[in-house]
């Protein structure tokens, strides 16, 4: 006998139809405050290159640069568009202050304040 069958339809929790989507989003925060929220549009494929290209030079690094004054330190984690040979080329071409992959903490939530900040 089916256990689900077993119990009263009247006492089984309903499930969900559907499963709410994911919203991806982009944002750097550091002492002197946060960049904007950057929204990823549904569907899109964040690779280093996009990554580089589109979430840095055109949305984070402006901001980083105007609330910075352009003087800071640039430390990211290890998600895999992160770490991708085409943003670590950009970042060592860009950024005067970039933290290198390899000095990164493995998993450290003390030093992810976006998990914090959004």
């Amino acid at each position: 006998m089916n256990k689900k069958t077993a119990i009263p339809s009247e006492r089984l929790i309903k499930g969900r139809k559907h499963i709410s989507e994911s919203v991806m989003v982009s944002v750097a925060v550091s002492k002197t405050g946060k960049t904007e929220a950057h929204f990823i549009d549904k569907g899109t494929k964040v690779d280093g290159r996009y990554y580089s290209e589109n979430l840095l030079q055109n949305c984070l690094f402006p901001d980083v640069r105007q609330e910075s004054s352009g003087d800071f330190v640039f430390q990211q984690d290890g998600v895999p568009s992160h770490r991708a040979k085409s943003t670590i080329e950009f970042l060592q071409q860009n950024v005067p202050n970039f933290i290198e992959p390899s000095v990164w903490p493995p998993n450290s939530p003390d030093l992810n304040p976006v998990d914090y900040a959004v």
